[in-house]
């Protein structure tokens, strides 16, 4: 709906990141957060640094705050470090690789498509966002719906953006295909965040 880039638009002022292509150019002519003091000097502490941090990871994902607590959760339990371990564990999240495969445009795009039933893993439907994809599993958009036009302007590579397709993905757009690889690396992940911090706010 045209009424819905509006708040997205907002809500990347405040948080200090573009959530959608469109909200770029607003981003790049006010960077500043919204509202009439948004230009105003603000004091931070360190609980609301480190409280934006992890807003700004959720909303790069869109995910809710009980989504945001689980991946925490596991990412203390793997090897390595906590913070790494989380933006990987999120990275992994089926919407999250329709996106980064080129097949969607935004992350709220990817989910639609997940939750609608045009998605399929190993060969079987899955329309959970939050599905873990894992290492050599294949990722395809169903054949009933490979007509749909947003999937027709996936082929052509519509949604692909000037950075590369991570590497630790293989994509056939023509196929409306990707495989994943292997578990990414935290510096390959394209997400803005100092996740030390989201750490530390989970920590407290």
């Amino acid at each position: 709906m045209p009424n819905q880039s509006r708040p997205k638009v907002k809500k990347s002022r405040a948080l200090g990141i573009a959530l959608t292509p469109k909200a770029v150019k607003y981003f790049e002519a006010r960077p500043y957060p919204p509202g009439e003091h948004g230009r105003g000097r603000k004091q931070n502490s360190d609980y609301k640094v480190r409280l934006l941090e992890k807003q700004r990871l959720r909303a790069q994902y869109d995910i809710s705050e009980r989504q945001m607590a689980r991946a925490y959760d596991r990412a203390k339990k793997a090897e390595g470090k906590t913070g790494e371990a989380l933006v990987v564990e999120l990275e992994r999240r089926l919407d999250a690789l329709v996106l980064r495969s080129g097949i969607a445009r935004t992350i709220y795009q990817a989910r639609q498509m997940v939750v609608h039933g045009h998605i399929e893993v190993n060969g079987g439907k899955v329309d959970k966002p939050s599905f873990r994809v894992r290492p050599d599993d294949i990722v395809m958009v169903r054949e009933r719906s490979r007509d749909k036009h947003p999937f027709q302007v996936a082929r052509e590579g519509g949604y692909d953006t000037d950075g590369e397709t991570p590497r630790y993905l293989q994509v056939n757009l023509k196929a409306l295909a990707f495989r994943l690889d292997r578990d990414p690396n935290r510096k390959e992940i394209p997400v803005i965040c100092d996740e030390q911090l989201v750490v530390e706010y989970y920590a407290r």
